[in-house]
């Protein structure tokens, strides 16, 4: 085996006839399969030694693959009964970025028989993600293997370089994967993709995967994902986004075996979030859902990162690394809590100051990026961030509002809503949505233009439930009527008692204003211009 590690390959060639029947001999004598993995100078820096089926890759240096590039190592190996290439050295070739993987056919008589060599592709070829290049026998091998690698190396940094111009984000794969309900899973890959471009990020790529039973450690299929490897290099990606909640195992156990980024849909929502929050409340409560969320995922590497105790009672380990950590992360959660707690209360100082004016009080709600804060703007010009992208308002507003009828009322833009909201962001935003339950009337808007419009709603009314906000006075405005089928937008309005509007077109307000006082006045004349808040309960 030392004799291996002297040797050295020139740059051109892939391995030298003495190598190989070197690497034949040595595998007849053991019965085992024999490998070696040759850096770019051609020199070995691993010698590998397997069974007669197949042999173990050690795990290598994450450095050696930078962003978009192969890691500069080529695999050249023996096999026992043939030189064909099995679906294990093409997962290695994917997973491991490696230059190139050969199976050399180790003869009986220990000679060094037929080379299969395979190369990953830039792009997909007849829908093959790599090459393969045949020879009767290692010397017959016409390959210029620098060449190729420098070729390979060139059309990957092109790929990166092209994703790269004029936008500096990061790229990334969305990632479905399913039951039965295609359908289904189609409509919130569309809905990932809004809030991975909301966030910043750049879709190279989306994939729903359809099973009928999740991988517990991968939620996917091992194959599926070694080609969704070579798929995030050759489109320039170093990023795979999970339409789904992934456990910490799972995120762990992706990462490992990708050696990429890995998010999933909670987190996305996260990052999306701290990038809109403004206010010291906001960021405040967003630390917060991403300390809850990142704590059950702190791992540690067992005792090596534990520091030592001395002393009587005190020797082994001590408190370790990650403990400190967690510790670390607790005392700034009840930090977080505590000061949220004090952002509560002057909340609600807030909401007795607005109950002893007398003044009724309307939450717009609805589903992100429905139109809440341009309606918010058009009935108060309060001049809030309205932008059509997801979650552009965090921060809730509230402005006083006149009606024709000399009427005041408070008025508050809030928080959008989405599907599977993240329970940790339910808890963080409590303060804010606790503005929801002192209403008088809820304002639920709806984009009436999304084809996904009766989905969103009904998201919508879960989180309300969810709250304990099912039995609040709630008046329905099917915004966007403009982009709609006439037909479609009446029917709604008689279902569902609403009104359609345009929140751009300050013409099509006339309707809702006139519905939003004549229930204002409603509020009065049944409460006798006192005790709104109790009336509220009553109802």
């Amino acid at each position: 085996m030392e004799r291996l590690y002297r040797r050295k390959v020139p740059l051109a060639l892939l391995l030298t006839p003495e190598l190989a029947r070197q690497l034949a001999e040595i595998s007849r004598s053991l019965n085992r399969q024999v490998g070696v993995l040759l850096d770019r100078q051609g020199v070995v820096s691993h010698v590998l030694v397997g069974d007669a089926k197949g042999l173990v890759i050690p795990p290598l240096p994450r450095e050696r693959g930078a962003k978009g590039r192969l890691k500069g190592l080529r695999l050249i190996h023996t096999h026992l009964d043939s030189s064909i290439l099995t679906r294990d050295d093409l997962m290695d070739l994917a997973l491991l970025r490696l230059d190139a993987v050969a199976a050399v056919t180790a003869g009986a008589d220990g000679q060094a028989g037929a080379i299969q060599v395979a190369h990953l592709l830039p792009r997909p070829l007849d829908g093959h993600n790599w090459g393969i290049i045949e020879a009767s026998h290692p010397g017959a091998l016409s390959l210029d293997f620098a060449a190729l690698v420098a070729s390979l190396e060139e059309e990957l940094a092109q790929v990166e370089t092209a994703g790269e111009e004029g936008r500096g984000r990061e790229r990334a794969i969305l990632i479905g994967v399913t039951g039965n309900n295609r359908e289904a899973a189609e409509d919130s890959m569309e809905e990932l993709c809004e809030l991975a471009r909301s966030a910043g990020l750049e879709v190279a790529a989306t994939l729903i995967q359809r099973r009928s039973r999740f991988d517990p450690r991968f939620l996917m299929g091992k194959g599926r994902l070694s080609e969704l490897v070579i798929q995030a290099l050759q489109q320039g990606a170093d990023l795979l986004v999970f339409d789904a909640e992934l456990s910490p195992s799972q995120v762990r156990s992706i990462t490992d075996f990708t050696e990429l980024k890995v998010l999933d849909r909670t987190q996305l929502i996260l990052d999306l979030f701290a990038q809109r929050a403004r206010s010291r409340e906001g960021k405040l409560q967003v630390e917060m859902a991403q300390v809850n969320y990142l704590l059950p995922r702190l791992v540690g590497k067992g005792d090596a990162l534990s520091r030592l105790m001395g002393g009587i009672g005190g020797r082994g380990p001590g408190e370790s690394k990650l403990e400190m950590d967690r510790r670390r992360l607790r005392d700034r959660l009840h930090r977080l809590r505590q000061e949220l707690a004090g952002v509560g209360a002057e909340r609600r100082e807030r909401r007795q100051s607005r109950r002893r004016q007398g003044l009724p009080i309307l939450s717009i709600i609805g589903y992100t990026n429905a139109g809440k804060s341009t309606l918010f703007n058009a009935l108060t010009r309060a001049g809030v961030l309205s932008e059509d992208r997801l979650f552009a308002t965090l921060d809730p507003t509230s402005r006083r509002l006149r009606f024709p009828r000399e009427r005041e009322v408070i008025i508050t833009d809030t928080v959008g809503f989405i599907k599977n909201l993240p329970k940790n962001l339910l808890e963080a935003f409590k303060a804010t949505l606790e503005e929801l339950t002192e209403a008088d009337l809820l304002i639920h808007v709806v984009d009436l233009s999304n084809p996904r419009f009766v989905e969103q709603m009904a998201a919508v009314e879960d989180i309300l439930g969810s709250l304990n906000l099912q039995d609040k006075p709630l008046l329905t405005v099917f915004n966007k009527a403009d982009r709609v089928d006439r037909n479609l937008a009446a029917g709604q309005c008689r279902i569902h008692h609403g009104v359609a509007i345009s929140a751009i077109d300050p013409g099509s307000l006339l309707p809702l204003i006139a519905r939003l006082e004549n229930q204002v006045e409603f509020f009065f004349s049944l409460a006798g211009r006192t005790d709104l808040g109790k009336l509220q309960r009553e109802l």
